[in-house]
């Protein structure tokens, strides 16, 4: 039984308030949580041919990603052996890198093929002066990465969920547009306010003109969890602009949610990623990819469904900004669950619990 979050969620109190604003969680939860979860870091999209890579940080890691010469995908701590210069910056194609700082140059397997200037450097070995890999894997075109060496596969932790969203057959539809939100609030209250459809009535009025709030179900698995709705029919076209106003009665709108910071928003004409990465310990940034069947590109649907996406988000954020400011009021605490509608939150609030040994 977790000593923080009680199994039972009709019994159980949420996350105390101090874990959304104290300094001291945040190094715990970059070892405890990002550096031991598969964490997405782009899209195979992005490298074409041998030879392309980008980088990226996670969580103050500085990460190489790059296609090798057998088109393999690798990733790479983006840290020199030398004295942690930069072997690559920004994307683009090389044959090998060469670090900015003294001109230690790597394969693109990460290992060390010259180290200028160092002849007579006692007992100096090449091969112990490679770059340090990351584990790198591939799911839908998505590229994943995980700073624990000894991690499971990467399917392994997904479970059902390729089952799940391989009606959408999200690995063919092409990226429409990225936008990146910057949050006045922890990356868990973000998480929180997804997690349930509950404020939905209340924050979310063209949202809700869309789903069957009625009908709203959450369904829980080990890693992750699923929120759906019906999209309502075209029975009140006529009264209200829609977007998704010639929805067919059998139309659902699908929510996945992978711990700890990951989601697919599947509806029947798109699938957009969204990934929550902290920043301090109140603030973070939301970073949503919207991808469309390639037919759909030259349509107004990507504009459309961008537009309705961003004002949801802008609704998410004012709430979340609000609630962050609010957990430091000398008058709250905890709080509990709705066990119809908050089951989501409290599935987060256990693994959370679970991986910090609280």
């Amino acid at each position: 039984m977790n000593k923080l979050i009680q199994p039972d969620v009709a019994q159980a109190f949420t996350l105390p308030s101090h874990y959304y604003f104290d300094p001291s969680f945040e190094g715990l939860e970059k070892e405890k949580i990002f550096a031991g979860t598969w964490q997405i870091v782009g899209h195979v999209r992005q490298l074409p041919n041998p030879g392309s890579f980008f980088t990226t940080n996670l969580v103050g890691e500085p990460l190489l990603i790059v296609r090798n010469a057998g088109g393999e995908i690798k990733g790479f701590y983006n840290v020199c052996k030398h004295r942690a210069g930069p072997p690559a910056e920004g994307c683009g194609e090389r044959k090998v890198f060469r670090c900015g700082y003294h001109g230690w140059t790597y394969s693109l397997d990460g290992e060390l093929l010259n180290a200028p200037e160092c002849e007579g450097v006692q007992d100096f070995r090449h091969q112990e002066f490679g770059l340090t890999p990351v584990l790198a894997e591939v799911w839908a075109g998505l590229i994943f990465v995980n700073l624990n060496p000894a991690a499971e596969p990467l399917l392994q932790t997904l479970g059902q969920l390729p089952q799940g969203m391989a009606r959408f057959q999200f690995e063919k539809m092409q990226l429409h547009e990225r936008r990146i939100y910057e949050m006045q609030c922890n990356w868990k209250t973000y998480i929180d306010n997804y997690l349930e459809g509950y404020h939905l009535p209340s924050v979310h009025p063209g949202l809700n003109r869309e789903l069957d709030y009625g009908s709203y179900t959450t369904q829980l698995f080990p890693s992750y969890s699923l929120q759906s709705s019906p999209i309502r029919g075209p029975e009140n076209e006529k009264t209200v602009e829609r977007r998704y106003s010639q929805a067919k009665g059998d139309d659902v709108a699908e929510y996945y949610w992978v711990f700890p910071n990951w989601m697919l928003n599947c509806y029947p004409d798109n699938v957009s990623v969204n990934i929550v990465l902290p920043v301090s310990p109140e603030r973070s940034i939301a970073i949503f990819d919207w991808y469309f069947p390639e037919s759909a590109l030259k349509t107004p649907a990507p504009a459309q469904t961008v537009l309705f996406s961003d004002e949801i988000q802008v609704e998410d954020v004012r709430i979340c900004e609000t609630v962050q400011k609010n957990l430091r009021s000398r008058s709250y605490s905890r709080g509990r669950y709705s066990v119809k509608q908050e089951r989501g939150v409290h599935h987060f609030h256990s693994l959370y619990a679970e991986a910090m040994g609280v």
